[in-house]
């Protein structure tokens, strides 16, 4: 893999089954990719083996595996805030036990580390959800690092500042940001190029994705193809560059009448900046 090697998440095509998608990314000339949430039942040795294979004959390398849960929605502040992550003390186990089983298949399929939407984080580090959430990412980030992987925190559902202070109270050496500009922008939390200077150390990966912010309060901002946004791509690029990433830059597109073509000019755009 090249330094800012440009792919793509392996769901943006819009294609569910990963194995299919793997195809379609060959068929686009993507080698890098990052595979999408998968339902509990997915994460089996055969389907580790099964994965692993496919991506070898595609030439794509599969970097991280995207952890969601059951029940889970992203289609509005509401739903996230209602649904998502670690914040529920009777979805806490069961959620743990599927990252679990998660991490057991990122290994065995030969992937570098996990990455999660741990969900709203309380700013007040003694809010008792603040502890649950600083202790469930404990458990992964140990479980995880036992088999030699990373865990990405998301950006997006707090402030830059309120994760670089929950990543020093973790205090795991594989604690690690996959950092996803447009989240910043669509959640109204940061100027993505601020936080991206702030946090740049915990870096590992990030998203080549793009937005506007919110009209309203409350609500999310409207995803844009790359470059057509508040983002402002050749700002990001450049510091990427400043802080020295190295890692893989991963087109995400989550939406749009077009997605292909928003992904190859996305390429095309990042090419050009790179």
């Amino acid at each position: 893999m090249r330094p800012m090697e440009v792919g793509v998440f392996l769901c943006s095509p819009g294609i569910e089954d990963p194995f299919e998608a793997l195809k379609r990314l060959q068929e686009l000339g993507f080698h890098v990719t990052q595979l999408g949430p998968q339902p509990p039942e997915f994460y089996t040795s055969e389907n580790a083996a099964k994965l692993r294979a496919a991506a070898q004959e595609a030439a794509v390398e599969i970097i991280s595996l995207f952890v969601g849960y059951p029940g889970e929605s992203y289609a509005s502040m509401a739903d996230v805030r209602n649904t998502v992550g670690f914040t529920f003390p009777d979805k806490l186990q069961e959620r743990l036990d599927i990252t679990m089983k998660a991490i057991d298949f990122a290994e065995a399929a030969e992937m570098q580390g996990i990455l999660i939407h741990m969900g709203f984080l309380p700013a007040d580090p003694e809010d008792p959800i603040h502890k649950q959430m600083l202790d469930a990412m404990g458990q992964v980030a140990d479980a995880a690092a036992a088999k030699g992987l990373y865990v990405g925190l998301e950006t997006g559902q707090e402030k830059a500042k309120e994760l670089l202070h929950f990543i020093h109270e973790l205090d795991r050496p594989n604690i690690k940001i996959n950092f996803d500009p447009a989240n910043l922008i669509l959640y109204g939390k940061s100027d993505p190029n601020a936080a991206l200077r702030l946090l740049g150390e915990y870096v590992i990966s990030c998203h080549a994705k793009d937005g506007i912010w919110p009209t309203e309060a409350g609500q999310l901002g409207t995803e844009m193809p790359l470059g057509e946004g508040q983002v402002n791509i050749p700002e990001f690029v450049a510091t990427l560059k400043a802080i020295g990433f190295s890692g893989p830059i991963i087109i995400e597109r989550e939406s749009g009448d077009d997605r292909i073509g928003d992904i190859l000019r996305g390429r095309d755009l990042l090419e050009s900046l790179k």
